[in-house]
């Protein structure tokens, strides 16, 4: 599987060079797939603090009590992480690096078990859902349990033997299981968007993505005239999803992400255009496009 990495903006060097141990909140605990991405971005040199929520690693940053969040956003098998969505409709902290990186299951039991004893299989619900033709074909009769997360998955394994869990193999060597099956996940494919999160706003790298969050008038026509203006300027949008704007019921903001800085001269413009268009804009982000290294570096 390809990886994704990102390239550290001008800021986030800065901010490395001057705090040589950043502080680095994350969805907890150790073992899980965010840890992963936190340590593939800022290296092994910084201080982890383990978040029980992604909502906890939100209020980490904001709060000062972190440097930097990382939290998955979006899967490419089952879709958008709605919890952190919601927090983004919310906080002030900003978006300032995404990266990508392939996610690999394995079932994981105690080693002083066997799978006869396994009554009850527990991860996080997109790892459950990442898995689910595996599940019901190998373990179409045993219940499924959803946790706040798969390193939690494996470590109720650890201390119970009548339970398995869905998690990677970094879980596994944390919480000493064994590794019974990998490469469950039913998509070859499947990957996991993640997004680093700070106070701070970060500069143009000349290669950037800007995300923001935008409300509409409750009118016909409301979402093309939001799209409009980017066909018009030729801005490449990466993505855009729909969600409950919480304000009031049947109402919906856009979450959209394109290709260019807020600073750059055809964004600038693109903003002037949408003022006139849109009910309210907020901007999420601006920061470097993760870049997809050739494939004979994926797991350097």
């Amino acid at each position: 599987l390809a990886l994704f990495v990102i390239n550290l903006s001008r800021f986030t060097q800065v901010t490395l060079a001057r705090q040589q141990i950043p502080r680095v909140a994350f969805l907890g605990p150790i073992g899980t797939y965010t840890q992963l991405a936190a340590q593939q971005h800022f290296g092994e040199n910084l201080q982890l603090i383990d978040c029980g929520s992604i909502d906890d690693v939100f209020l980490a940053v904001e709060s000062k009590r972190a440097d930097f969040g990382v939290v998955p956003v979006e899967n490419s098998t089952e879709g958008a992480i709605n919890s952190t969505q919601d927090c983004l409709v919310g906080t002030s902290a900003k978006i300032v690096a995404e990266l990508v990186i392939p996610i690999a299951h394995s079932l994981l039991m105690s080693k002083s078990t066997d799978k006869t004893r396994i009554r009850k299989i527990v991860s996080h619900k997109q790892s459950l859902a990442q898995c689910r033709k595996w599940l019901a074909t190998h373990w179409p009769n045993t219940p499924q349990e959803a946790v706040a997360s798969n390193a939690q998955a494996a470590k109720l394994a650890s201390e119970n033997e009548e339970l398995a869990a869905i998690a990677g193999e970094m879980a596994a060597e944390i919480y000493d299981l064994d590794i019974c099956e990998s490469q469950i996940q039913d998509e070859s494919h499947n990957s996991t968007r993640f997004l680093v999160l700070s106070n701070e706003n970060i500069t143009a790298t000349g290669a950037d993505k800007t995300s923001i969050l935008v409300y509409t008038e409750n009118k016909p026509g409301a979402l093309f005239r939001v799209l409009e203006p980017f066909e018009k300027a030729q801005i490449s949008l990466t993505k855009i999803e729909t969600r409950p704007s919480k304000k009031s019921a049947w109402e919906y903001v856009f979450f959209i992400d394109f290709e260019g800085h807020i600073n750059d001269e055809k964004v600038v413009s693109l903003f002037e255009q949408l003022q006139h268009r849109t009910a309210e804009i907020k901007v999420l982000g601006a920061y470097p496009l993760a870049i997809k290294q050739p494939k004979k570096q994926a797991h350097k």
